[in-house]
């Protein structure tokens, strides 16, 4: 086999493990902040950002950043691309965002809220638990931050709302629905999985998970009154009785709106068609106008999709 034919054949084994991280951000209104953020995001050419999503009322950002994992003769993954990327965002984000003088409609936990990693294409989770515990590790240390982790990167698996109810992060601390300042006690109830018991105001805490795919669908209600769009997200979610699988969160989202927004943990099973039913059928008995709800992301074979074709056209 020529070398030619070789180099294109590790390049192809390589990129066919692909591992997708999604990174939740709490800043969406400063741009000077978010393009500093993405050229952290841009210092290694292997990781591609596929997809971007910020709210200036939620005042957040997600960023979808893929690139393969590297495994040795035993199937043991011992190199991604995606942890220098991650850590050089989370780096940047540390040093331009103060988690005290924030404020926005959604709740958080952190200047980094949330890293977690799907597997795509031929990736196991096994791989993205990997990347997720490694990364942990590193910000733990690195930055003196806690980090929990959840899902298959936690020896039990627990769930990410677990931590968070345990944590109060879905009581607004400011005008009855939204989030400002410093939230949480800055001694932790209980022991993070990585990194200090004492929690830094200006950054907050992290929580990194690993799990398969999970859809984030949001449903616009046109809506003043707080405790009836709750009404609704209560009775839509799994935990209280409503659809299997799909957690909710009514957020305020504008003057005269709310959003019911939604986690579709086994979205072939209950998609969103059968949950904008649902908030349609619940508003309507309130009297409530619905909008089309939109999905925040692409699905995951179209992700695939982009990251093949922006890894090609960098190469050209």
């Amino acid at each position: 086999m020529d070398s030619d034919s070789s180099c294109e054949n590790k390049r192809t084994s390589k990129e066919s493990m692909l591992v997708c991280c999604m990174l939740f951000i709490s800043e969406a209104r400063d741009r000077a902040v978010l393009d500093l953020i993405e050229r952290a995001a841009r210092l290694d050419p292997e990781s591609v950002t596929v997809n971007k999503f910020e709210d200036r009322v939620y005042n957040r950002i997600r960023f979808t950043i893929v690139s393969y994992v590297v495994v040795d003769s035993t199937g043991s993954p011992i190199y991604s691309p995606l942890h220098q990327t991650v850590l050089s965002m989370v780096e940047a984000a540390y040093g331009a965002i103060n988690l005290e003088l924030h404020s926005g409609a959604h709740p958080r936990l952190g200047v980094v809220d949330d890293i977690v990693f799907h597997p795509l294409a031929r990736a196991s989770l096994d791989e993205a638990a990997w990347l997720a515990k490694t990364v942990a590790a590193d910000i733990g240390s690195r930055f003196q931050v806690p980090v929990f982790l959840y899902a298959a990167a936690h020896p039990t698996g627990r769930a990410p709302d677990t931590i968070r109810r345990e944590l109060g992060y879905y009581t607004p601390n400011f005008m009855g629905n939204q989030w400002a300042g410093w939230t949480i006690p800055e001694i932790l109830p209980g022991a993070p999985d990585e990194g200090p018991n004492h929690v830094s105001r200006t950054r907050g805490i992290v929580m990194i998970g690993a799990r398969p795919w999970v859809a984030l669908y949001n449903i616009p209600v046109v809506c003043t009154d707080v405790s009836t769009a709750r009404q609704i997200a209560r009775m839509v979610r799994a935990r209280d009785g409503g659809l299997p699988t799909v957690q909710a969160l009514a957020l305020v989202h504008g003057d005269d709106s709310f959003e019911i927004a939604c986690i579709l943990l086994e979205p072939n099973q209950v998609g969103a068609d059968r949950v904008q039913a649902e908030v349609e059928m619940l508003a309507a008995q309130e009297g409530l106008e619905v909008e089309k709800g939109y999905f925040t992301d692409f699905p995951p074979e179209m992700i695939v999709e982009k990251y093949m074709n922006l890894i090609s056209s960098r190469r050209d």
